[in-house]
Parts: C-alpha cells; structure tokens; sequence
C-alpha cells in the first residue's frame, strides 16, 4: 500500500545547487530555532463513503514532514536527520474518529483481507500518532490516515479541506516547533451523484457478462480486477488498467473538453479539488483554465495508458518544453511530488503539493506559508528558513534582494567589466553595463560547459549595474561569466582560489 492514487498536473520545481550567500546587512542571528514545514502528498484524496456495493478508494490519506534547524549568517540551515532523536507527531483538531462516519470497517476484512480496528487505516495509522522516519531523506511521514470529510461536531456535512496539526518534539520529549497543514479528502467520487448512473447495482450488473465475475460476492473491489497503481493492485490478466477503463468508457461520450467532465468523477463540483495558481491564473495562456490543458481529453488519458502509459506514475510534467522548462523540471524519473531540489527539501516543502499549488484558491491551503513568511503563496521568504535574507538567486534563479543597479547612465554598449577581486576567494563583484532595455541573463558556468548558477534573468533598463559571485561555495578553478542580452553575448574568466 505503498503508492496511492497519484495525480499529477503541473507544478514547479527543479534540483538546484544550493547556495548560501553573505547578506548586505546581515539581521542579528537566531540560534537554535526549529521550524517544522509540513505537506499532503496529491492535492485531494478521495474515498467512497458507503463500502457496501463496491470499492473504488479506501480511507487513505498521507502526510509529510520536514524539521529544520534555522541558519544564520555563518551557517546554514539544517533538515534534521532521524538521528538528531527529533520525532514528529500528527493529529486532526476536530476529527478524531472514522468509524460510524463510514462503513468502511464493516467491509474492510472482505475488500482487503485484513481486519484493521475501528479508526486505524490500512497501514495501522489512526488519526492522531508519530510520524514514521525517512533515514536517508530526512523527512517525517505517515500513510494511510483514514480521516472523512466530516468533522465530529458535524458528522453530516462534508469538510473537505481540514488541517492538521503536526509538532515536532527534541529528543527528551520538549516541543520544539509545530504547523498546521491541509490533509484533503472528499466522498465526490459517486458515480450515481454525477448523474451518469442509476446506482451502484447497477454497475455491477453490466459487469456480470465478464468471465469469473460474481456479483454475489460483494462488496467488490474494483482494483482486483483492474489493475491500479493507486493501490499497488496488478489486476487480471487481459483487463485493462482501471483507469484506462475508465477513462475510454466515458471518453466515447464525454467530448465537450470541460473541467465539469472530469468533475464527473474527480471531486467534483462540490468539493472542486483543482484550485491552484494554475487554474487562477489560466494556464496554456487561456482565460479559463481546464484539466485538458495538461491531461488533454478523458479520451486522451485512456488512450494513452493502452499506448504504454504507466497510469499514475507517469502524468505531465513540469519541466516539459511546453510548459515550466528544465530550470524547473523534476528529478530524473520521478513525479513532482517525488522530486526534491533546493538544500533537499522537497519541492512540495515550498510549493505545495498538485492541484494546490500556492497559492491556492483555497484560504485552508494558504494558512502554512502565511504562518511562516506572512503572505500566501510559494515560500520564497528566504530569512524563514536561512535567519537572514541571501544577496544573489536561490533556487530557479529567484533573486531575493533584485539587481543592484550603480547608474541610470546609459552606457554606450552591453557589456561585462572586469570582475572585482580576480582571483576571488570569498565573493567576486561582477560590473555590467545594459545599453538598451531588454531581458539580461547573466549565467556563471564551468570550464566544460557545466552550468553552475544563474546570477540575473530579469527584464533591466538601460543602465549600469553589478552581480555578486559567492565563490566559496563552489570548488577551486576556472569559470567564465556570461552575460547575454539583446542578441549580444559577453564573457569573462573568474578564477576561483579557495
């Protein structure tokens, strides 16, 4: 029960050199601050409420969790490893009970041939615990929460977008940090409420042709015979996977290439489980955006599983050259909620996880990162995890403190200056003149073409300005500097003593 139901549309995110840089006027330092960054793992988890007829998802729900130890000036910031004896545990203030709110554990031991108590999931996680840790990867997890959507005071009325509140405890058991992170879940995967079928009975009657099939021995799972990577289900030979069986049975009829059809089935209308930035903003450079801009038609999605797509495991991606590029895609071979980049943080630490990418329509999803840096959106607030705010790009580029610009003096070409000290052993200035408005890309790369760090993408004025190098935090030896802007490429050596 290792993957659950993965579903990827875009995000952003890229492993990048992690640089830590000397600030202009460095705030006083904060020792031995801890912050805990917590996250769900897919924008929505989605479960059947009656388990009665069939089974489509069970309560699964799963959270993760980085600790931090905040850097300063002369340090820098620390993911704390499951040997500092740091542990983690997680509750749902509001939410402390399952059974009764579903019949799920009436049916549990015929769907999935064991016999879990009232309350504890599928992997023996309950709604309150320790999180399990991740040695090698620093990060805190549990799987398998089996939270509804509805909160003990109203056990009736669907909650989809509850928060967690995860603590994180030092070693002789003193808090040390806590946060509060949405741990999404919705019932609104019916496929009588949708409208499309008479009931649920009436489902399994279409099936009873099939060879094996008995519809006397329900509840029937339906990934034991349709393979689903959902739930590490291979299925039976020679049926389709069931999300390509899905997808090609409704795609023959659902055409109008709407977010409504998807809704049909993905929740839905009600619980509208895509709300990121993405669809605010509109993506493939509409007004509207829809679930096809990425996916392309339900159709499209059954088709291309019978084509060879690994349903789940691969999905769009965020590093495509129709959509982020490779400064923001994800780690070789994995999903973006797989993939870390900057210091080893996952990109979901800082970005949120699918269909939430911050910031959210949702206020719930928002809560985390104005905690943490006072504003809604991608944790891009360096001095929250660094003490201090770094003087040159970050992860994708991302310039905290902008260009430093030395004159309004229109020079008479673009062009590199010598750069100041040369050889450097600290930090080198880097002099540039822009004599006409446009987009300036300064790049730092190694004597074999390697790219190390980009210094300036931005769109400049005329004028004159400096770049700062951090040379210490990269190896002794030859680089060259960049510069290319308005067609016009410049270069200059930098030698590194360190």
């Amino acid at each position: 029960m290792k993957k659950l139901y993965v579903l990827l549309i875009f995000g952003i995110s890229v492993p990048v050199l992690l640089i830590s840089f000397k600030p202009e006027r460095p705030s006083r330092p904060e020792t031995s601050q801890y912050l805990v960054i917590a996250w769900n793992d897919l924008g929505m988890h989605c479960a059947n409420l009656d388990f009665s007829n069939m089974c489509i998802l069970p309560p699964y729900n799963n959270q993760k969790a980085h600790v931090l130890l905040k850097g300063d000036v002369s340090n820098l910031p620390t993911v704390m490893p499951h040997s500092s004896g740091i542990y983690v545990t997680y509750e749902i203030p509001g939410n402390t009970y399952s059974a009764g709110k579903t019949n799920f554990w009436t049916y549990v031991q015929h769907l999935f041939g064991v016999n879990p108590a009232p309350n504890i999931g599928l992997t023996g996680n309950g709604l309150t615990g320790n999180m399990q840790n991740a040695d090698t990867i620093n990060y805190h997890y549990a799987t398998g929460i089996p939270i509804t959507a509805f909160q003990d005071a109203t056990p009736t009325t669907s909650t989809p977008y509850q928060l967690t509140l995860i603590k994180a405890y030092a070693s002789g058991g003193s808090q040390i940090a806590s946060t509060q992170s949405v741990i999404p879940i919705s019932h609104e995967i019916s496929c009588v409420g949708s409208g499309c079928h008479s009931s649920e009975m009436a489902i399994l009657q279409a099936h009873e042709s099939v060879s094996g099939f008995n519809i006397a021995n329900k509840p029937i799972l339906c990934a034991q015979c349709h393979a689903d990577n959902a739930l590490g289900t291979t299925g039976t030979a020679g049926t389709p996977p069931f999300s390509q069986a899905i997808h090609q049975k409704h795609g023959a009829f659902i055409n109008t290439g709407t977010i409504a059809d998807c809704y049909k089935c993905h929740p839905g209308p009600n619980t509208q489980c895509w709300r990121d930035t993405m669809h605010s903003a509109g993506v493939a450079g509409g007004n509207v955006s829809k679930c096809q801009d990425c996916h392309g038609s339900v159709a499209n999605v059954g088709n291309t599983i019978a084509n060879g797509r690994n349903p789940w495991l691969q999905e769009p991606s965020c590093g495509a050259t129709a959509c982020h590029g490779p400064n923001y895609a994800e780690e070789q071979g994995k999903l973006f909620r797989q993939s870390k980049g900057h210091g080893g943080l996952y990109c979901s630490t800082c970005h949120s996880s699918p269909h939430s990418i911050l910031p959210s329509e949702r206020p719930e999803d928002n809560v985390q990162n104005i905690a943490l840096q006072g504003f809604a959106g991608t944790l891009k607030t360096c001095s929250v995890c660094h003490g201090y705010t770094p003087a040159a790009p970050g992860p994708h580029g991302f310039n905290p403190l902008g260009i430093k610009p030395v004159s309004s003096i229109i020079p008479s070409d673009n062009q590199l200056l010598p750069n100041y000290p040369n050889p450097s052993t600290f930090m080198t200035n880097i002099p540039y003149h822009i004599n006409t408005p446009g987009n300036v890309k300064i790049d730092i790369i190694d004597v074999f073409g390697k790219h190390i760090v980009s210094l300036v993408n931005n769109f400049l004025q005329a004028g004159e300005y400096k770049a700062e190098f951090y040379t210490s935090k990269v190896m002794a030896g030859t680089y060259i500097c960049e510069l290319y802007t308005n067609g016009k490429t410049d270069f200059r050596k930098i030698i590194v003593i360190n």
